[in-house]
């Protein structure tokens, strides 16, 4: 019977808080135990190297909703809007998503036809100025000197 005796020591008569005397079996200097919960290397690959965690992966959901009602309502407040329907953010959302898909499959052809893997700010006022939409302030960089708005 141990000194302090409680409760939880007396529902657990076996479990010993001391340390075993045996030596456990290294591999590499890292202990090996038969199970990785055992070992306590939380979300690690399996096998017993020394490999890094398990990738992962993000759920997949629309991201589109990561641009909030308060962000529409600023967008809009700057071009001069008073009042906003209920139904306007959902569309603006989805307009929103189509010239983003738009622009950047633009830029995609653009930076693979440059034969890189990085998208530079370069590739981003191409784009746009092949769409028609030019970026103020970016009229030295190439291409035609044309810095208006084509309708």
């Amino acid at each position: 019977m141990p000194l302090f005796s409680s409760p939880a020591s007396r529902a657990f008569p076996h479990s010993s808080s001391r340390l075993d005397s045996r030596p456990r079996p290294t591999l590499g200097g890292k202990t090996i135990l038969s199970s990785q919960a055992a070992a306590g290397r939380g979300k690690t690959s399996g096998g017993i190297g020394l490999r890094g965690p398990k990738r992962m992966r993000k759920l997949v959901r629309d991201t589109i909703q990561g641009v909030t009602k308060g962000d529409i309502r600023r967008l809009a407040r700057r071009g001069g809007v008073k009042r906003i329907s209920g139904p306007i953010y959902d569309e603006t959302r989805t307009q929103l998503k189509k010239r983003l898909q738009e622009i950047l499959t633009n830029v995609v052809i653009i930076t693979e036809h440059s034969k890189r893997k990085t998208v530079t700010v370069t590739d981003v006022i191409y784009a746009l100025r092949r769409m028609g939409t030019p970026v103020y302030g970016f009229e030295g960089m190439g291409g035609s000197k044309k810095t208006t708005l084509n309708h």
